[in-house]
């Protein structure tokens, strides 16, 4: 999924102000490599970025299990958790994803997500306090 990385796009727009990156993720029922479900891989995959997110001074500011589609199609648009992800700039998420850190710890995340969406946000609007955001 690495592969889909549309980093074209990314830089094309204003890098000015930190980004929220939306993370939808759909898991497997058992991870690729047979070492447990998708989920279990996938806190693998988070364990290890965690450390990454952190050294481009980036933080997770909200992650949470995805209910039940409201509004939209329940087949396509189906999401077993989410999370908010703020970095610095998309420069700085840009410089995460081409570590070689994160190439490793990405295997975890392709065991783990049958789909894994993520979508580059601008800030017009918050209720989240900068104290609520940070860890």
């Amino acid at each position: 999924m690495i592969d889909h990385l549309n980093e074209a796009a990314l830089r094309a727009l204003p890098d000015d102000v930190p980004v929220v990156m939306l993370n939808l993720m759909r898991f497997r029922e058992r991870s690729l490599d047979g070492n447990g479900s998708g989920w279990d891989a996938y806190l693998r995959y988070s364990a290890l970025t965690i450390k990454l997110i952190k050294a481009q001074g980036g933080t997770i500011i909200w992650t949470g299990d995805a209910e039940t589609v409201a509004l939209g199609e329940p087949d396509r648009h189906r999401w077993d958790y989410v999370a908010l992800v703020r970095y610095p700039s998309r420069a700085a998420f840009l410089a995460m994803m081409h570590s070689p850190e994160y190439a490793a710890a990405n295997v975890e995340r392709e065991n783990g997500c049958s789909d894994h969406a993520i979508v580059a946000t601008r800030q017009t609007y918050s209720n989240l306090s900068e104290a609520r955001t940070k860890e």
